[in-house]
């Protein structure tokens, strides 16, 4: 079967160029053993269902199997398995590991899926672009949890994300750089060959991602030639660029060669021990998230070695984070009913054993926890020492609240996607019915102002608050990033807080995304791979800058350089924001 190397490519000619300065790491020495190449064929029932794979181990001669072997996975494999082909990739690795620069490494070259055609006269579906292509964590799984456990039931590979690379050409390179993107806790060296950093399926949006997203522990190649693709999707060599241009600006060990030829892997090919050596130079010492001249946000919301942490898990599903007067921190576990509290010296307890679903938490000015209950469909508050209850309104099927520091309450009902207003006292009235959808709500720190989640579409609503209380100048505001390639193609922004000095933090399926006043996103945490996407947050801690985050059915926390806010409290006025 033959192995294109795209399929887009499949009706524009590869054009050859060169000749590139031979290596001596390609050709085979003699002095130097081969390695032994064994074939395989494989059919995934889980990820791929119906896809057949084959592909090709490596092993290098004289490996004493019962020793850990790094792993570099070749997408494509077919291509570079061919030591007659430019890259010759069986031949520079046994040739890198014999002079010690490579660790001693299994090489993995798998071919993208085909699903076989349903008769002779039928077409089969080829997965390629479907794999490769495609900006979710899908292919990370296929390999990760289906192939990877396959391989090391005969061979010895490490577990250490720092010891496995990855390589790949076209839309095989942006599937390699997507795959310790999406799992640094299992890829973090990339080859990257001529590139589809493009918009076939998403692929345009890295450059910018890469810029936005706290860094992650990788080290990267990059290889393209000015002669590359420009079609209908985008330009290859100006894409790269970018995207060298962003990995420069997050500080991420980055090394790259710009040749002067078309798509092909001719120069790639040739590079290719070239990019080896320096992937795996100093291979013994942990690569780490950023180097200093990284000018990524997270230089400035997060400290260096601090990391998320778990703070409570095993719950059915955890919500409505809120921060204490004294900076605790009290969640619901809404199928299990029950409200918990996270004291100051990290003891968890349970505060309420039947909440009866309350959801969405706040603290009011008369020092009460508020909540959505919506076992009940009423907006109630419950005094800390006695646990006595007070009701506020009923007949409303409220998701999240904040309590401004005049006790007026405003609350999301996202079935009829209303903000309600409570004012002190009196009964509910309709603060506005305008949103697309309505989930977190919260107060800018002047109060003057309500941010409003619509986990549907990608927008933070803003509404300006009246005299009375109640809702104006209701519009579409904050611009989130949206999962790329996700079946479920919403934001599901959630919860969402700010800071004392005007910064929005949002729950969403990416991660907490964090924006400036005037609307944009200027980094995006994602959680720890395992973890379900953050529904909830606070700023909690004796100075209000440990993020608790509720995610699924576990609480995690991490201290950061914001500085949160207790709503319930008079408004603070935050800087003036860069326009």
């Amino acid at each position: 079967m033959k192995t294109p190397l795209t399929l887009l490519l499949l009706a524009t000619p590869i054009l050859a160029e060169g000749p590139y300065p031979v290596d001596p790491a390609s050709r085979r020495q003699p002095t130097v053993p081969a390695g032994k190449t064994t074939s395989h064929e494989f059919k995934s029932t889980k990820t791929y269902p119906g896809a057949t794979y084959r592909y090709w181990i490596h092993t290098p001669a004289n490996h004493d199997p019962s020793k850990t072997a790094a792993l570099m996975v070749f997408l494509d494999g077919g291509s570079y398995v061919n030591e007659g082909g430019p890259s010759k990739a069986t031949i520079v690795l046994d040739n890198l590991i014999a002079k010690g620069e490579m660790p001693p490494t299994i090489g993995l070259f798998i071919d993208p899926g085909v699903v076989p055609a349903a008769n002779e006269n039928a077409q089969p579906r080829f997965n390629r672009s479907y794999e490769y292509d495609n900006m979710s964590a899908d292919y990370s799984t296929f390999l990760i949890d289906e192939i990877l456990p396959l391989i090391s039931k005969s061979h010895n590979i490490s577990q250490n994300p720092d010891h496995r690379g990855i390589c790949g050409a076209s839309s095989g390179a942006i599937a390699a750089f997507n795959v310790a993107w999406q799992r640094p806790d299992a890829f973090r060296r990339v080859y990257s060959m001529i590139g589809t950093y493009v918009g076939l399926r998403g692929g345009d949006e890295f450059a910018t991602l890469i810029r936005k997203t706290e860094p992650k522990p990788l080290r990267i190649f990059l290889q393209d030639g000015n002669k590359d693709l420009d079609i209908y999707c985008g330009d290859w060599w100006v894409a790269n660029q970018s995207v060298l241009s962003a990995l420069k600006f997050s500080g991420y060990p980055v090394e790259h060669a710009w040749g002067e030829g078309a798509h092909s892997h001719q120069h790639g090919g040739a590079i290719l021990p070239q990019a080896l050596r320096w992937l795996w130079k100093d291979w013994r010492t942990p690569l780490t998230k950023t180097t200093p001249d990284g000018r990524n946000r997270a230089k400035e919301f997060l400290i260096p070695g601090e990391e998320w942490q778990v703070v409570s898990t095993g719950h059915g599903f955890t919500e409505g984070p809120v921060t204490a007067p004294d900076g605790s921190v009290y969640f619901t576990d809404i199928p299990n009913r029950k409200i918990h509290h996270i004291a100051p010296d990290g003891t968890v307890s349970t505060f309420l054993e039947n909440s009866r679903n309350t959801n969405g938490l706040a603290f009011g000015p008369d020092g009460r926890l508020y909540g959505c209950r919506s076992g009940s469909a009423e907006i109630v508050s419950w005094n800390l020492s006695d646990k006595s209850e007070k009701i506020h309104a009923s007949n409303i099927k409220a998701n999240d609240l904040v309590v401004a520091h005049d006790g007026t309450i405003y609350t999301t009902e996202p079935h009829t996607r209303s903000v309600w207003v409570i004012p002190p006292g009196a009964e509910k009235q309709l603060g506005t019915d305008r949103c697309n959808g309505v989930n977190g709500i919260t107060l800018t720190p002047d109060q003057t102002r309500l941010d409003i989640a619509d986990p549907n579409g990608r927008y933070i609503w803003s509404a300006f608050r009246k005299s009375d209380g109640l809702l104006e100048n209701v519009q579409p505001y904050h611009h989130l990033h949206l999962p790329p390639a996700d079946p479920d193609p919403r934001s599901r922004a959630d919860g969402l807080k700010t800071t004392s000095d005007g910064w929005l933090l949002v729950a969403t399926a990416m991660g907490i995304q964090i924006f400036d006043q005037p609307g944009r996103v200027n980094l995006i945490l994602p959680l720890p791979h395992g973890h379900r996407p953050p529904s909830n947050l606070c700023l909690a801690g004796p100075e209000l800058d440990t993020l608790y985050v509720t995610a699924g059915n576990s609480v995690l926390k991490r201290k950061t350089r914001f500085k949160g806010l207790h709503p319930w409290q008079p408004p603070v006025n935050p800087p003036k924001p860069g326009l």
